[in-house]
């Protein structure tokens, strides 16, 4: 079994400049409600690290934990429908883009797609975007636990595919079971240079 990563929240930010200097970082988007603040407590083996809620939207800034010390990670608003105010959600594309496109230490984009129902058009927006900017990222599927065992692997193939991927790219997890959860802490240690 993987260790869990020692995460310890620094801060929320607005914007990218009021991040930390940091040597590597990695951030994790996905759309509302996909399960972002609960992989990262999974990543933790923490309950309540990072905030969860039943709502969607309820991450509404760039919320910076640190990595065993030496680097970060940042948890980022979701995007797609949200319980929270148009005016903060008109705030989330521009800190979003700002982040991803200004921070000079982002080593890849965790991007966190629903495995019970696949990617949206707004995670392949997301992809694509972030393909189009030369920005490196890897598909997660959560909720690995709420798909049928039955149907897991023609799901497995279906996600993949609809993301322009095989099989073997997603990293499939559950923050519930701790399904994948350890191979996605030695993905995250091996992008953050902490071997």
């Amino acid at each position: 079994m993987a260790a869990p990563l020692d995460l310890r929240f620094l801060l929320s930010a607005t914007e990218v400049g009021q991040l930390p200097a940091t040597s590597a970082e990695v951030a994790v988007v996905g759309r509302s409600n996909v399960g972002k603040s609960s992989l990262v407590n999974a990543l933790a083996h923490r309950r309540n690290l990072a905030h969860v809620s039943k709502s969607p939207g309820r991450t509404q800034l760039l919320n910076c934990f640190e990595v065993d010390g030496r680097a970060t990670l940042v948890d980022l608003p979701g995007y797609g429908f949200a319980a929270a105010p148009g005016r903060v959600r008109a705030t989330w594309q521009g800190m979003i883009e700002g982040y991803l496109l200004g921070r000079e230490a982002l080593e890849v984009v965790l991007v966190l797609v629903d495995g019970e129902i696949g990617p949206t058009p707004l995670d392949v927006q997301m992809l694509d975007w972030l393909d189009a900017n030369d920005l490196t990222r890897r598909v997660v599927a959560t909720k690995h636990d709420k798909v049928r065992s039955t149907k897991r692997d023609k799901r497995k193939r279906e996600l993949a595919e609809a993301c322009g991927l095989s099989p073997g790219e997603v990293v499939w997890v559950s923050a519930v079971k701790g399904t994948g959860v350890d191979r996605l802490r030695d993905l995250v240690r091996g992008w953050l240079g902490l071997y």
